[in-house]
């Protein structure tokens, strides 16, 4: 058919309706979401593209994804399954936080220190990591809470900070932060850069605090264990719309759930990882 024979007002229709299935293709081609690189049900392997020594005995993995556009496919709040060895040559399953989120493409990383540090000890760039996931009891979204407390020791830091990172960087969410950091002594305190580094770019919605069982001689931060006090000073107060998160090595959180009952959090407003 000859264009010049189709009236004008016709060709006009034509035209829009041909940019608006340009414009409906391009937004689900832009808002598709990216398909997931785990699987919940069996392990899949990744390999080991960098390894960075951050502490004596901690290191940041990373790995990467099956093409440079792939994500991982974790909901924040969730964590993934790694196997391995140790150093018996016994076969490890341990959980662990990446503290990457899915806006980082290509890639995941961790932040591991522990039971199977001897496993990626080991390991060397150029090996594979079996991971099966995703895994975890906590699902968060923007609004989660008005404000989150986090209580951490040692590696427990890894979630939290993957909660941190998302939230943040999300200038949807308005949630603000209060994080009690709890280690041994200042060098193993972990991802420090990068908290203090969120802190200083978000003075008003991230808070952090430092606890150290043997701390420097200047220091201004908590010193022995988390206490009670720090929990009333540094946390936001019990209230329907807030949360207490805690992650840590047992004993801690133990205590710390002991603690949050005597100041009168309701068992709705924690959550243990």
């Amino acid at each position: 058919m000859d264009l010049q024979q189709i009236p004008h007002a016709d060709l006009l229709g034509m035209a829009v309706a041909l940019a608006l299935v340009g414009i409906a293709a391009a937004y689900l081609y832009y808002n598709k979401k990216p398909e997931g690189s785990l699987n919940p049900e069996k392990f899949i392997e990744f390999k080991l593209v960098k390894k960075t020594p951050i502490s004596p005995n901690t290191a940041k993995f990373t790995f990467a994804l099956p093409r440079r556009t792939s994500v991982l496919g974790l909901p924040v709040g969730q964590h993934i399954i790694c196997r391995g060895k140790d150093s018996q040559g016994v076969e490890v399953i341990r959980p662990y936080t990446p503290i990457t989120l899915d806006s980082n493409v290509g890639y995941f990383e961790l932040v591991v220190k522990g039971k199977m540090s001897h496993h990626f000890k080991e390991m060397r760039e150029g090996d594979y990591l079996p991971v099966r996931g995703p895994k975890g009891r906590f699902k968060y979204n923007p609004g989660h809470a008005r404000a989150l407390g986090m209580l951490a020791g040692g590696s427990g830091i890894t979630p939290m900070f993957q909660l941190i990172r998302a939230i943040l960087q999300n200038p949807k969410d308005k949630t603000n932060v209060h994080l009690i950091y709890a280690n041994v002594m200042l060098d193993d305190i972990l991802l420090k850069e990068d908290l203090d580094a969120f802190a200083r770019k978000y003075p008003n919605r991230l808070k952090v605090y430092y606890v150290l069982n043997q701390p420097p001689e200047t220091w201004n931060g908590g010193t022995g264990f988390i206490s009670k006090e720090m929990i009333q000073i540094h946390c936001p107060a019990p209230a329907p719309d807030i949360q207490i998160l805690r992650c840590g090595p047992p004993p801690m959180k133990k205590a710390m759930a002991a603690h949050l009952k005597e100041l009168g959090y309701k068992r709705e407003m924690q959550f243990a990882f």
